[in-house]
C-alpha cells in the first residue's frame, strides 16, 4: 500500500531560533543568584561563576539553575527578531511543529509561552539527540517534504543521522554567538536572520523535494 503524504513540514526549535533564551538566562542568573555567565566561553560547566570569589559553579547545580530557570523565568524570553511574522507565511507553504529539549512535563508551559508571542504550534518535547523524536513526528504528519531548523550542531547531526532527506538549517538567533558558533557539518545551510532563513525554508518547501546527500550539495 504506497503511503499517502501530506503537507511539507517544517520543524523547528525554540530556544534561540524562535525565543532569546541564553542572554535572559545571564540576567537571571546575575539578579537571582550572583552568578556571572560568560556566553563567550564553550563550555557551559566552566562559563558559570560564582561572582563574590570567581569560583565555578558544580556542574550538577547548572542544570538545577536550567530547571528553575525554566520553572519560573520563561517570561522572561521574548522573540527573535523576525520569527514570529516569518512562521506565519510560512504556514501557507506547510504545517509548522516544535522540537524542543525539554522535559514533557513542560510541553503544556512551553505551548503557552509561545502562544503568548504569537507563535501558536504543536509543541513536541525530548531529552538528547532528537534524530528519533523527528522519526516520530515524520511518522505522524507523512509530509512530502521536511526542513528542520536548530541552533545546535550535534542536533543536526542526530537528524541527518537517522533522516538524510530532511533539509536541515543551522540558525544562531542570538547575536552574541553568531562568532563563536561555527556553522553545523552536517546542516545545508547556516543563516542567522530570520528575514534570509524564511527565504530559504520557502524555497526548500516550494520545490517539494527532499534533501539530497549532504556530500552532494554546497554548504552556504
Amino acid at each position: 500500500m504506497s503511503v499517502i503524504r501530506s503537507r511539507p513540514l517544517l520543524i523547528s526549535d525554540c530556544d534561540e531560533v524562535l525565543l532569546h533564551m541564553i542572554v535572559p538566562f545571564r540576567d537571571w542568573l546575575d539578579e537571582a543568584h550572583h552568578i556571572h555567565f560568560d556566553l563567550v566561553h564553550g563550555d557551559w560547566g566552566e562559563a558559570l561563576r560564582h561572582k563574590h570569589d570567581g569560583t565555578v559553579v558544580e556542574r550538577g547545580r547548572v542544570w538545577d539553575l536550567l530547571n528553575g530557570f525554566f520553572d519560573t523565568e520563561m517570561h522572561r524570553q521574548q522573540a527573535i527578531d523576525g520569527a514570529v511574522d516569518g512562521l506565519h507565511r510560512l504556514r501557507k507553504h506547510a504545517d509548522v511543529v516544535i522540537l524542543t529539549n525539554l522535559l514533557d512535563h513542560r510541553a503544556g508551559p512551553r505551548a503557552e509561552q509561545l502562544r503568548a508571542v504569537g507563535i501558536d504550534a504543536p509543541v513536541y518535547c525530548n531529552q538528547g539527540g532528537k534524530g528519533e523524536a523527528l522519526g516520530r513526528i515524520l511518522d505522524e504528519y507523512r509530509p512530502s517534504v521536511a526542513v528542520f531548523v536548530d541552533d545546535l550542531a550535534h542536533q543536526h547531526e542526530s537528524v541527518g543521522e537517522h533522516h538524510p532527506d530532511v533539509w536541515r538549517l543551522h540558525f544562531v538567533g542570538e547575536p552574541l554567538l553568531w562568532e563563536r558558533v561555527k556553522p553545523s557539518k552536517s546542516a545545508h545551510a547556516r543563516l542567522d536572520r530570520w528575514a534570509d532563513a524564511e527565504v530559504w525554508i520557502r524555497d526548500k518547501l516550494v520545490a517539494n523535494i527532499p534533501a539530497p546527500e549532504l556530500e552532494k550539495v554546497e554548504l552556504l
